[in-house]
């Protein structure tokens, strides 16, 4: 079994369908989205959650209709003036990824103000993907890293060689990623970063997505089985060892988290039955 997660990741999708059923438009459910994101970030704090990563607006969002792209690159620079303060006083460091190239120079100048203004927050990190997709990011991680070591063949290239040059360093792997609105699947969504992060789909749009949501979404990770390659045999015999070795202590017994077990192996779990983007 797994403490809560360390690294919360998610997939903000529902928006245009909750104002849809609303006969609302779909900038109304946007609104709701950055809204509700709000309450979440604050759960999190709350539970104690270190690492929270959201997925704002991919690279295949521009092809969405011109004026909704706009809006939402509007929302994007509101959320950052209107929110930095809050951000700041509950000590939490903003770190925004993605491709900023295509950004206005408003927004790239707020992105790197917010980010110096939060860098000493210390109570959760909150990375918001904006423009970013996951084989993107591969990409151009390979290439910084050919940049960085020009006198050497990709051959020499390793996993662990790759990873700082990926957009999400220094954050540990996510531990749990949850996707809301009904779907099930990554799209394009850190799918380096998520090679053995357990899945958790629901069926719940963004907006109405509340704490009572992400609790059932945190306890189904606490049942999970991070196996990491390993059979359930040798998980349990290891999980008996640190037990015994608590009580030869006197100590509290450890519990088997992501942590503990090698960074590089487990098995994904997908919440299929429960099918518990900011954007959709």
């Amino acid at each position: 079994m797994n403490s809560h997660p360390n690294h919360i990741v998610i997939i903000m999708d529902g928006n245009g369908r909750w104002s849809k059923k609303r006969l609302m438009p779909r900038s109304v459910g946007h609104l709701m989205g950055a809204s509700n994101l709000r309450s979440v970030v604050k759960s999190c704090v709350q539970k104690k959650v270190k690492h929270l990563t959201v997925f704002a607006f991919s690279t295949e969002n521009w092809r969405r209709p011109p004026e909704e792209v706009a809006t939402l690159f509007d929302l994007f620079v509101r959320y950052l003036k209107t929110e930095i303060t809050e951000l700041q006083s509950q000590g939490i460091r903003l770190r925004v990824i993605g491709d900023q190239s295509a950004f206005t120079p408003e927004l790239q100048e707020q992105i790197n103000l917010s980010q110096r203004l939060t860098a000493n927050g210390t109570v959760l990190d909150l990375t918001v993907a904006i423009n970013y997709g996951g084989r993107w990011d591969i990409l151009q991680a390979t290439r910084a890293w050919q940049n960085a070591h020009p006198y050497e063949s990709l051959e020499q290239l390793t996993q662990e060689g790759l990873e700082p040059y990926l957009c999400t360093y220094p954050l540990p792997e996510p531990d749990l990623l949850i996707r809301t609105g009904g779907e099930s699947r990554l799209s394009n969504f850190l799918i380096w970063q998520c090679a053995y992060t357990e899945l958790y789909f629901s069926d719940v749009l963004w907006p109405e997505f509340d704490e009572h949501e992400l609790q059932s979404a945190m306890d189904w990770y606490a049942q999970r089985v991070r196996r990491y390659g390993k059979t359930d045999e040798q998980i349990k015999a290891s999980m008996s060892k640190k037990i015994e070795s608590g009580k030869a202590t006197g100590g509290v017994s450890p519990v088997t988290t992501a942590s503990s077990l090698p960074s590089n192996s487990s098995s994904n779990g997908s919440n299929m039955a429960t099918r518990p983007l900011f954007l959709k």
